[in-house]
């Protein structure tokens, strides 16, 4: 057991013995890494897989849900787009949400509504009421992906904090292979079977209460000391004890306010990387909202184009994993605009391919490098911003993807409505991942920076 000074870094100098405040993110610097980090990876792993789930379980069902109710391709991008623009709705109040009652209870709180709306989805007479619900469903699901990355930063030490949010990114594929499998299986029940299946990811928020601390940071950011100083001593197994003369304290240069983004000092940043959250998110949900669509025109079947989508799921996980261990070695930039350069070629490959083989070659090379980005662009977000706008800089990230949600399977279904060639489609895709590029390399370096 150690008391704080011996969780300073040594190139920060250590308070005195008589002083009487000390940041967290120092504390986290030397901070050892425990089995209940790894418990906390594995509870929020499955919060961004149910997440993933939910996104990918609509994309899934559409063409069931399309001969149901007799929904041509701008109706089912509707459809698709309807939780996206309940995300869109949702994303900047559960930023403020978080920063009010806690990373963890917003949690809680998301997972249980979605589970809720999501169920009540599955019985939609209509499709009118099955867009409203959906809608409402993205409303609610939308705080697990503003809060679930930045929470679990502030539970980590600093030197592994970029590769193990990377980690947690990779619950997305896990989400995606899941939601594909419960597609085959009650194939035969139908959609509504599926989507009752779906809903019940909503019961994981007894996990997150049961296994998951809350955040030290906001605890300080609140005046909350003895829970902060409890919540380090769990997360460190007792090898970590704050002093009770020691006032644990955080960056508090920003209330909180939305408007304290786009203050002098984070303007540049926070354009930037909503931005960025914009063009990445078009470049990648547009073709996924339509892969299967666009499988068929290269002449595979509905289930030939679920097995290549599984087999391209399974391609992302061991980019995440070279993402991870990267983004220690050379920092966030260097690791993002070369994963994004490399998908953008393998997404010209992609668009260009005159063969089958081709195709999956070049799919799953857009796999493994966009998500692999992805990862690493998660951890990224949050360490831009000081604790009292961690959240609220993520919901701003989620609402500009959710932007781009909205957009993409509407024009692309459009596009593709409208007789558009493949080659022309995903080649409108593609140029969007090309102004990320661009976009990120001018985004400051965070790789080994305490969270403020």
């Amino acid at each position: 057991m150690s008391d704080i000074s011996s969780t300073l870094h040594t190139d920060h100098p250590e308070p005195a013995p008589d002083s009487h405040t000390c940041n967290v993110g120092d504390v986290f610097r030397e901070f050892p890494l425990t089995r209940t980090h790894l418990q906390c990876c594995l509870v929020l792993f499955f919060v961004f897989a149910i997440e993933a789930w939910e996104m990918m379980i609509i994309v899934y069902t559409a063409p069931l849900i399309a001969a149901e109710f007799g929904l041509d391709a701008l109706g089912v991008g509707h459809l698709i787009g309807a939780m996206f623009i309940g995300m869109l709705l949702g994303a900047l109040a559960w930023g403020k949400v978080a920063e009010r009652i806690g990373r963890k209870r917003a949690i809680i709180w998301s997972l249980g509504a979605y589970g809720v709306i999501s169920l009540a989805s599955a019985f939609a007479p209509d499709y009118s009421t099955l867009y409203a619900l959906r809608l409402l469903s993205g409303v609610a699901a939308v705080g697990m992906m503003v809060v679930t990355f930045a929470h679990y930063q502030e539970l980590l030490p600093v030197r592994q904090r970029g590769s193990l949010t990377v980690y947690l990114a990779s619950g997305w594929p896990i989400g995606m292979l899941l939601a594909l499998g419960a597609t085959v299986w009650l194939l035969p029940q139908g959609w509504r079977a599926i989507i009752v299946l779906s809903s019940l990811g909503g019961l994981w928020a007894i996990a997150v209460a049961r296994w998951v601390p809350e955040s030290p940071y906001w605890l300080a950011s609140t005046g909350r000391q003895q829970e902060a100083r409890a919540a380090i001593a769990v997360l460190s197994q007792g090898a970590v004890r704050i002093p009770e003369h020691c006032e644990l304290q955080v960056d508090r240069s920003a209330s909180g306010r939305q408007r304290d983004l786009f203050s002098r000092a984070l303007l540049k940043v926070s354009l930037l990387q909503i931005t960025v959250n914009f063009t990445f998110s078009w470049g990648y949900w547009g073709l996924q909202t339509w892969l299967p669509t666009l499988l068929q025109q290269r002449g595979l079947s509905l289930p030939q184009s679920y097995g290549f989508i599984a087999l391209s799921a399974l391609c992302m996980i061991p980019g995440y994993m070279a993402a991870s261990y990267l983004t220690g070695r050379f920092g966030r930039k260097k690791v993002i605009v070369t994963f994004i350069s490399a998908s953008v070629l393998a997404g010209y490959g992609f668009a260009n391919a005159h063969s089958l083989e081709m195709l999956y070659l070049s799919n799953f090379a857009l796999a493994f490098f966009s998500l692999g980005a992805w990862g690493v662009w998660g951890a990224w977000i949050g360490e831009l911003y000081p604790t009292s706008l961690r959240t609220v800089g993520y919901g701003w990230a989620i609402f500009a993807q959710r932007v781009a949600n909205v957009l993409a399977p509407s024009l692309i279904g459009a596009l593709i409505a409208y007789g558009t060639s493949f080659n022309q489609t995903t080649s409108i895709i593609n140029a969007f991942l090309l102004v990320t590029v661009i976009l990120a390399a001018f985004m400051p370096e965070t790789e080994g920076e305490a969270l403020r």
